[in-house]
Order: structure tokens, then sequence, then C-alpha cells
């Protein structure tokens, strides 16, 4: 097999949302002794969730599963009001992980609601942070739209108050058509913050495209529920550039590199370094050179602990 360069994307990995929520289960671990229930996966990565439950981590989906007394932690994509009150009606220790960027996004949809504006939320259908979203308020006062169609059967008067937010995972890339489509509707619309967008999304998207402008192969490490870890892969593919999503370094396959040059390697934001490390010793194996960083964005955000975790 002829030899390869390797290229890895700058920024990758861990976002300061997702390292936060894995601190908090590890503090509450050490604090509170095992075992510690969280609703939902923490983040969505299967080593990061392995590694918790081995450290004495019970993940649920149903509140109902968590013993009276317990300490429970909600993930970092976000709880809807009436799961959290429903929690501590439960005298449960409830400790809620959510991404700092997430919470901006659901005290907006608290405030457009309190000023009377007709809400429309951008984002999957189903994905945990999209419910979390809508649960900040009575069912049918946010609309999710997903498309342009979507846009299009919207009801709301053309002169009406409409207010736009986001699911943070979606890169301004992503929103693009349907905010285009939104602000030729409605006259009166509130566009969503550049901030709404998550630093993270948007910063692993543009060395994407840096390394789509180099390899002829990209390699994304994230799990497959896991957003932003499809849009990287999907963002590759508009490039032009053949792009995997793998978990790991067992899921690669070597007839993927045949006649292949050049090979970049990134990872979702909430794919551990441990998995590119891996990555990257099976493709040295394979005749890979000593890898080399795209130059990019130098991540410096990180977020505190929240008063349950800092106060013990």
């Amino acid at each position: 097999m002829s030899k390869f360069e390797i290229k890895i994307a700058q920024p990758r990995g861990f976002c300061a949302g997702v390292d936060r929520a894995i601190e908090i289960v590890e503090q509450a671990l050490k604090i509170f002794g095992s075992p510690i229930y969280v609703r939902h996966e923490i983040v969505h990565n299967k080593r990061v969730v392995t590694d918790l439950k081995e450290k004495g981590t019970i993940f649920i989906e149903d509140i109902n599963d968590v013993p009276d007394d317990s300490i429970l932690i909600f993930s970092a994509h976000g709880t809807g009001k009436e799961l959290l009150k429903k929690a501590r009606n439960r005298k449960l220790k409830v400790i809620d992980a959510a991404c700092p960027l997430v919470t901006k996004v659901h005290m907006e949809a608290i405030k457009y609601s309190e000023k009377g504006y007709s809400i429309v939320l951008i984002g999957h259908e189903g994905h945990i942070e999209v419910e979390g979203t809508m649960g900040q308020l009575p069912e049918g006062e946010i609309t999710l739209v997903e498309t342009v169609q979507d846009v299009d059967k919207l009801g709301f008067q053309n002169d009406e108050n409409v207010a736009v937010i986001t699911q943070t995972t979606l890169s301004v890339d992503d929103t693009f058509y349907i905010m285009e489509a939104l602000k030729n509707k409605y006259k009166n619309l509130i566009k969503p913050k550049a901030d709404d967008i998550c630093y993270a999304t948007q910063n692993r998207q543009d060395a994407v495209k840096d390394l789509a402008s180099e390899c002829d192969l990209i390699l994304v490490l994230g799990a497959k529920n896991s957003s932003n870890s499809n849009r990287l892969k999907e963002l590759g593919e508009k490039c032009g550039v053949p792009s995997f999503l793998i978990d790991d370094a067992s899921q690669f396959c070597p007839e993927w590199i045949e006649d292949v040059e050049s090979i970049g390697v990134t990872a979702g934001a909430s794919a551990p370094q441990v998995l590119v490390e891996e990555l990257i010793e099976t493709l040295i194996k394979l005749g890979g050179d000593f890898p080399k960083a795209i130059k990019g964005k130098v991540e410096k955000i990180s977020f505190p602990l929240p008063i349950e975790i800092r106060n013990v």
C-alpha cells in the first residue's frame, strides 16, 4: 500500500460544553459516590458513556427509574421545564448539566414569549436539544421548522412579530436557506443572534472546509446520533470529498484509502482525543506519514461548573 499524508483538523473534538458536562458527572461521583443517575447520554459518545458507566454512572431515559434521594444529572443537551420540575418534586438532588449556550437559547425563547412574539425554532425533530428547547414553553408556543418547505407552511400573518431561535449545533451554513425564506416571508422577523450558533459547531465546520481543500478523503470520529458529527461528514461530502463518520478506529475500512494521497481526520464535539490518537495509529500502520495539523482557530472558552458541584 502506498504512502499517504495524514492531516488533522484544528479545532476538533471536545468543546467547552462537553468538557463541562463530563466534569460535572466526574465530580458528582467523587463528591457523592456511586451510583449517580444521568438522564440520557451525558454527551453523544459511546466511549465516554462506557467509561462513566464503569465508574458508577447509571444512564436512564425515564426519571421514574431513579430511586428516591438519588443524584440525577440532566445531559448537556438541555431539558424541558416540566421534566426538571417533576424531578425536583420527587426530592431528587438535581444537577442540570445543560451547556450554557443551550440555556441561553432557552432564555431567549422565554423572553420572546413574554413579549408576545410567535416563535420559530430551526432544528431537527426528535433531537434531544430541540425537545428541551420546545419544553421551555407550553406545547404549541414554539413551532419547529426543518426545511424551507416547512417555512412555506407556517400560518403566521406576514406582518406578525416572529422571532427565530436555533438548535445550537446547526451552523450558519446549515440554516442559511431557511433563514432567507423566513426573512422573505415575515417583514417583522427577529433573527437569531450570531452567538446563538455554537462557536464549536462553526469552528469545526470551518476546519472541515480547510481539510477538504487539501485532502482526498475525510474521516470524522463521532457517534451516529451526534448532530454536529453528522454535519461534519455531510459538509465534507458537499465540498466534494468522500467522507465517512465512524465511532472509532475499529470501524475504519482499509479499502477507503486505496489510491488516496492525503487523508483528513477530525472529530465531533462529543468525541474524545483518544479516539483521534487511536485512528492515527491505525493509519500510520497502513502507510500514513506522521500527521500534520491544519492551522485553525484556537479555542480558549470554558464554562464554570454548576453551583451544586462548586459549593460542596
